[in-house]
Order: structure tokens, then C-alpha cells, then sequence
């Protein structure tokens, strides 16, 4: 059964599709409205509470032009403006830190024998999630628009850890991403399971602040290996971790989106709502 927050999040999902496939027309408000069979009084409501900006605003955020523009202001000094703020203040999450530690051996062999992961299922602005946790930090978070495909992706990964659902302080913990008080945020701990490849990508996607965005090459050149861009193309599909890494930061040169492991409409709404957060000076 879909919660409200679900229900909520897959009209604004349909909007965004609208308005991602239509924004050269700029649609009216009346017309998105009535895509998602709304009044324009309810959905501008629903959508402002949501983003925290109106859809005509939002819609400037979707463009490429817009995309275009960040990759031109920020590219160059992307990574070195992250690390010189250590990933804090206004181009990080307040005083958010999200370290990574990279499992032994021992933790995953065999399937994860050694290893007991709690999991949960949680609400977001981008639909449900499933996250799981070990001892050490989190280990899974995706998106769960089934609750039981993703409890067997996660088991796929550990296929012979022991799993009990609960939510314990290191989820709670991390949740707290999604709200607006981060003060309550202590430092968020990942603990998971990759190649040094993938571990060394998804430390340097954590560099890429909230409302920036960077592209494969960028990420490649970033590590001293910029042939490597297809491979860190597969590091960043490979995430394990949604939205606390953030691959949905990565698009083409080009400007375009591109795809997400999570679908490329739950892409673009975060990209919209961390731009529409930026701005507003939220973060």
C-alpha cells in the first residue's frame, strides 16, 4: 500500500517528468496542474512545500542551460573549493561529515558470513527507501519503491549475514539527511563493501557539494586517471549508497542528466530540489 508521503512524491515525480520533457515550451502552471490532475491552486501548494520554490522556478532548474552553467562556474574549482572548506559550511551540509570505510576481506567473505545488518524502510522527498546498517556504518540505502525487491537486492549483496529489521541510531542517524534541522546530524559513518577503485570514486563523489554538479571526466581527472572515465562511470552505478553518496551529482559534459540506477526522474528531482535548497540559502 502506498503511503501518502509516496503518493505525494510520485505526482511530483510525474510533474517533473512534464516538465523535464516540455521545459523549452515553458509550461503554465495550469498545464502542469492538469497533467497530474490537480487544481493549479493544490499543486503549486503541494509542489512549493515539497521544492520549496514555485514549479516555474523549479523549471529553470531542470534546464540544461542551467546545467550548462553550473558545470562552467564550478568545474574548475570544484574539488579544491570541497576539500579547502573540509566538505562544510554552505556547499556541504552545515557541519555534516560522511566518511567511508572500506570492509575487510573478512567482513564479506563468503556472502558476508561474519556480518549482522540491521535494515528499515524510511519515507524521503524521493520516495520510500530501504537502509541497512552493520556495526560499523551503513552499508545499503536504496530507493524501495517495492519493499520486497529491495530487501532481495540487499540480501544479494550479503546473501549470508544475519538480517534483522530494525532501525537503530546509526539509520536514524543518517536520516536526518532528509530534514531541514541537520544540527541534529552527528558524523555519518558508511561502512562497504568495493574494489579501492570503487571506495576511492565514492570518496571523491562526497566531494561534490549539494547544488553543484560534476561529470565522469571531471571525477576521472580528479583521482590522476582521466582515461578512466568509463570505468567511473560503472564505480558510480555501482553506489551502493543512495543519496548519502550523491552519484545523482555526476551528468554528461553536456549538460544532459543522463541516467540514475533509481530512475532518471527521481535523478532530476534531486538535482532540482538541491538547487531550489542552495538557493535558498536551506543548506
Amino acid at each position: 500500500m502506498e503511503t501518502y508521503s509516496q503518493i505525494d512524491y510520485n505526482r511530483i515525480a510525474q510533474a517533473i517528468a512534464y516538465l523535464k520533457v516540455n521545459f523549452k515550451q515553458q509550461p503554465s502552471l495550469d498545464d502542469v496542474a492538469e497533467h497530474v490532475n490537480l487544481s493549479p491552486f493544490h499543486f503549486q501548494r503541494m509542489f512549493k512545500e515539497w521544492a520549496g520554490v514555485t514549479p516555474k522556478k523549479f523549471l529553470q532548474y531542470l534546464s540544461i542551460e542551467y546545467a550548462k552553467s553550473i558545470l562552467k562556474d564550478k568545474q574548475a574549482t570544484l574539488f579544491d573549493a570541497a576539500y579547502e572548506t573540509g566538505l562544510s559550511g554552505t556547499s556541504r551540509l552545515h557541519d555534516l561529515f560522511i566518511n567511508i570505510e572500506g570492509m575487510t576481506p573478512g567482513e564479506f567473505k563468503n556472502g558476508g558470513e561474519q556480518l549482522t545488518i540491521n535494515y528499515s524502510y524510511a519515507e524521503s522527498p524521493f520516495g520510500s527507501l530501504i537502509v541497512a546498517s552493520t556495526g560499523k556504518g551503513i552499508c545499503y540505502m536504496a530507493f524501495a519503491d517495492d519493499q520486497n525487491e529491495a530487501l532481495e537486492a540487499l540480501k544479494n549483496n550479503f546473501p549470508n549475514a544475519q538480517y534483522h529489521q530494525l532501525l537503530d541510531m546509526i539509520q536514524q542517524n543518517a536520516l536526518y539527511i532528509f530534514t531541514q534541522d541537520w544540527s541534529r546530524i552527528n558524523e555519518i559513518k558508511l561502512h562497504l563493501k568495493g574494489t579501492a577503485f570503487q571506495l576511492k570514486v565514492w570518496e571523491t563523489l562526497l566531494k561534490v557539494p549539494i547544488g553543484g554538479l560534476s561529470t565522469y571526466a571531471t571525477i576521472a581527472a580528479s583521482i590522476n586517471n582521466p582515461k578512466a572515465s568509463r570505468a567511473v562511470g560503472s564505480a558510480v552505478g555501482d553506489n551502493p549508497v543512495a543519496f548519502l553518496i550523491p552519484c545523482h551529482r555526476v551528468i554528461k559534459s553536456t549538460g544532459e542528466f543522463g541516467q540514475y540506477h533509481w530512475g532518471s526522474s527521481r535523478k532530476t528531482a534531486i538535482i532540482g530540489w538541491e538547487a531550489a535548497k542552495t538557493t535558498l540559502g536551506k543548506v
